[in-house]
């Protein structure tokens, strides 16, 4: 018999916020990277999308370039610390609404994946934390002392996430037309053409406008938006977009 998934990405779905951002902030305490790097290259980028003057992605891609260039050569040990670390510390700051469909589908006995553009090493700890039966993240590959090469395996694009998505369901027989899948940016688009019911969690923009273009996607679409302590469903027939 084939089974049922919930595929969640993390960051701004299960998350509030970005975890790798987290973690940037621990190597700088660590002094692995100087604290200028942060200042320097990705605070602006942090500032003008906090204050919605900049986009998200050109904010987490400057993070992201930083990062690479902050663990090259750094032993693997010590980003598995400061990732427990980080989910130790910031795990439960998670919207309600996603912490409770993990809870459901639980209950329901489906099996419940992780597919997020995080670093692998803080997936496998979230995944943990909240008892998912596997995982995807993105690798940043080791070299032969188990160092960081700065290579890198991204899990943060719509490709990467469709390929994880088809490995996954081959692999644990998912009726995909049955399943569900949870995220907030345009990365997550191909996970929500996959299944039968994807979950727009506070999604960006740009995910708005691509399912708006889509006519197969918005049809089968559950937006929800959660702000304070109140969770809204949003139908995209009726709701305006300023």
């Amino acid at each position: 018999m084939k089974k049922v998934a919930a595929f969640f990405d993390i960051d701004g779905t299960i998350y509030r916020e970005g975890l790798i951002t987290e973690v940037f902030k621990k190597i700088i305490k660590y002094e692995l990277v100087s604290e200028e790097r942060w200042y320097k290259d990705v605070r602006p980028s942090y500032i003008k999308w906090d204050k919605r003057q900049g986009d998200y992605d050109d904010y987490l891609s400057k993070m992201v370039d930083v990062y690479i260039e902050a663990i090259k050569g750094v032993n693997k040990s010590y980003v598995e610390y400061i990732a427990k670390r980080v989910i130790e510390q910031n795990g439960d700051r998670v919207y309600t609404f996603t912490r409770d469909r993990l809870k459901w589908h639980k209950e329901q006995g489906h099996l419940v994946i992780a597919i997020s553009g995080s670093p692998i090493e803080l997936v496998k700890e979230m995944s943990q934390k909240y008892n998912m039966d596997d995982h995807r993240g993105t690798i940043y590959q080791l070299d032969a002392n188990n160092n960081y090469s700065g290579e890198v395996i991204p899990m943060w694009d719509h490709e990467s996430k469709l390929k994880a998505i088809r490995e996954l369901a081959e692999k644990y027989n998912i009726d995909l037309d049955n399943s569900y899948a949870y995220g907030d940016t345009s990365g997550d688009f191909t996970m929500f053409k996959s299944v039968g019911n994807p979950y727009a969690i506070n999604p960006t923009r740009e995910l708005i406008g691509k399912v708006m273009e889509d006519k197969y996607v918005k049809e089968k679409i559950n937006v929800i938006v959660e702000r304070k302590d109140v969770v809204y469903s949003i139908d995209l027939d009726t709701v305006k977009i300023l």
